[in-house]
């Protein structure tokens, strides 16, 4: 029983470890996405570039994330409920490094959006933006905890986001329609906003694999905010 102790001791050790590793991978991608906005919105060219070169080090922590996912199945076999946090972090690494890309996809339309301060939706993405950072901060803290009512929480509020981004949409649309100068730029912050829906998305796909990890069951189908029905 003692040498059974110790291997779950040992286990627990290495989950923490994973969940460390996820948890500072998440502050970067948070950080990345909030600095983007920022030096969008101050036009401030050179922490764009440092936005765009952090990218890296999220990179490295998700390769870290396997490397130590794999070490953990070899040596510990973990299985049932284990395995599924084990998993769990694998997948939710990936989705994280993701939502670093998109926040250095935004660093990089800073220099081509210099011109942009009459265009109105650029007023609406720092709270588009508010909203999907909580959700990735918030679905990131469910995944520590294990979970699940948090989980479905972060998932509720993804309709939010969607409808900045539908909102956004039309009135881009509207810019290029009265006035075809305005394409190039409206097209670039159509960008910013698709990159900031993702994000969105992306928050709500972890907050599946937190609630299926910390539950065994999947969570049931979401309504998202273009395909709402109002009764």
């Amino acid at each position: 029983m003692a040498s059974q102790g110790h291997t779950l001791k040992a286990f627990d050790e290495d989950l923490d470890r994973l969940r460390a590793l996820i948890t500072e991978m998440g502050g970067r991608a948070e950080h990345a996405i909030i600095e983007a906005m920022r030096c969008l919105s101050e036009r401030d060219g050179d922490a764009a570039i440092k936005v765009i070169e952090d990218d890296k080090k999220i990179d490295e922590l998700e390769a870290e994330t396997e490397r130590r996912v794999i070490q953990l199945i070899a040596l510990r076999a973990p299985m049932a409920g284990d395995l599924r946090d084990v998993v769990a972090a694998l997948k939710i690494s990936g989705v994280v490094e993701r939502i670093g890309d998109y926040a250095k996809n935004i660093a990089k339309r800073v220099p081509v959006l210099e011109g942009a301060n009459k265009i109105e939706p650029l007023s609406l993405l720092p709270e588009m933006a508010r909203i999907a950072v909580g959700m990735v901060h918030d679905v990131l803290n469910a995944f520590v905890q294990r979970d699940a009512k948090a989980a479905l929480q972060v998932c509720e509020r993804d309709k939010a986001v969607d409808d900045f981004y539908d909102s956004i949409f039309r009135t881009l649309l509207t810019h290029m329609m009265e006035n075809p100068h305005n394409i190039g730029q409206a097209a670039h912050l159509l960008f910013v906003a698709k990159n900031l829906e993702r994000v969105g998305d992306h928050a709500t796909n972890i907050a599946e694999m937190v609630y299926y990890a910390a539950t065994g069951q999947q969570m049931a189908d979401r309504v998202k905010g273009a395909e709402a029905v109002s009764l």
